[in-house]
């Protein structure tokens, strides 16, 4: 396990981020894992890293306040301010987001403030998620595991037992069991690009998802788009640890049909199962779900765009991540098994020449400019998708994986 914990943290500071540019790095994480960035930050220095600051997430503490505040009170509150963020942005920093997942914690707080909460997150640090999401600053999501996450995939194990399990899970899936992870990634990324250029040869404008499931949405991307996959964003890192998607931007406006999600979503430590979304003119028109209908509404509600997708994403069904048979209820990992979509916040960096376009350029080409952004998956081994492209149509997925 001590092997597995170097080569993991040499991974995320060699390759998934680098320090280039600066010699800054914000640490995001939650305290139950002190002792992994304890030795993350002690590899840092030795990398010559000086100015770290360490950012506890403390979901338990945000439990706490979400019960006794009301949902006016939340944008106001200390606690969601993360002002620091900006701070450490404009330093050029480099941000490592380590995420752990609490299953069942939020179950007791009202989905309109779970879903402000996400909201507020993602507004209240305008400066770090600006240079984010042009990647003028390196960042990387990964994840680390905790106790009540690896309990409530493997019961039957003692507490212990099933976070070293989980632990194990997460390297496996990270490929830091290989003899070299670095090396183990960069060649997987080769074999992507060649994925990844195969589809822009094709110039695909238009996309029909169809399964057994009852999806039948027809997806049409916007013009001048491309396809992208983490290996050809940023330079010198991996923006998603793991990551086995290639996504493109959607047109806002111009999704139309059906899609039923393959795997529960989690949304800030809440869990929605089985549910459908219905879209006329890209907007959804209909919905309906088996366990947290409440909340997907407030998602679709949390403002004027949030109704809309934002990012069409393709993940053979047969990915090292869906192998193991497992819901994870983190979406870097069950986004990592299955084709998936976004509502919310598009891909800007999938334009051609975005930085000669303005904001209100990318809009009225189809870029949707939510503030918000909510990946869920519908990928299944029976997914077809069939692409308008330069060459006709052609079916590029085929029972679940690629066909191209």
């Amino acid at each position: 396990m001590d092997e597995l914990k170097r080569k993991y943290i040499d991974l995320l500071l060699k390759r998934c981020i680098n320090f280039n540019n600066s010699k800054s790095l914000f640490i995001s994480y939650q305290f139950e894992n002190i002792d992994f960035i304890n030795e993350l930050v002690k590899s840092a220095k030795e990398y010559g890293v000086l100015d770290i600051y360490l950012y506890n997430e403390n979901i338990y503490e945000m439990h706490k306040i979400l019960k006794t505040i009301s949902v006016e009170e939340i944008e106001k509150h200390e606690f969601f301010n993360k002002k620091i963020w900006d701070e450490y942005a404009l330093k050029g920093a480099s941000f490592l987001i380590l995420q752990s997942e609490y299953p069942g914690l939020m179950d007791d707080i009202d989905p309109e403030k779970l879903a402000k909460a996400r909201y507020i997150d993602r507004t209240s640090r305008p400066i770090y998620k600006k240079l984010q999401l042009e990647f003028k600053i390196p960042w990387c999501i990964a994840s680390l595991p905790s106790k009540t996450w690896a309990t409530n995939l493997f019961p039957d194990l003692e507490e212990n037992d099933a976070y070293n399990k989980l632990f194990d899970l997460i390297c496996e899936m990270c490929m830091v069991k290989t003899d070299n992870p670095i090396e183990s990634w960069d060649n997987f990324l080769k074999e992507q690009e060649f994925v990844r250029e195969k589809l822009n040869s094709l110039k695909i404008s238009k996309m029909y998802y169809k399964n057994n499931l009852g999806t039948n949405l027809q997806v049409e991307l916007t013009p001048n788009t491309i396809w992208h996959s983490v290996g050809s964003l940023g330079e010198d890192m991996l923006v998603n640890t793991p990551s086995y998607e290639i996504f493109s931007n959607p047109d806002f406006r111009k999704t139309n049909g059906i899609v039923f999600s393959s795997k529960p979503l989690c949304y800030n430590g809440a869990f929605i199962r089985d549910f459908y979304l219905e879209f006329k003119d890209g907007k959804v028109i209909n919905y309906g779900a088996k366990e947290g209908e409440e909340l997907l509404k407030f998602i679709i509600e949390s403002d004027e765009y949030s109704s809309y997708l934002g990012e069409a994403a393709l993940v053979p069904h047969d990915s090292p991540i869906s192998n193991t048979k497992i819901v994870y209820g983190n979406t870097t990992f069950d986004e990592n098994a299955s084709s998936h979509l976004a509502l919310g916040g598009g891909m800007p960096e999938c334009i051609i020449d975005k930085e000669k376009l303005s904001e209100e350029e990318l809009f009225n080409i189809g870029v949707n400019p939510s503030k918000n952004h909510v990946d869920f998956m519908i990928g299944t081994n029976d997914l077809e998708i069939e692409a308008d492209t330069c060459k006709g149509k052609v079916l590029i997925f085929k029972k679940g994986k690629y066909n191209i």
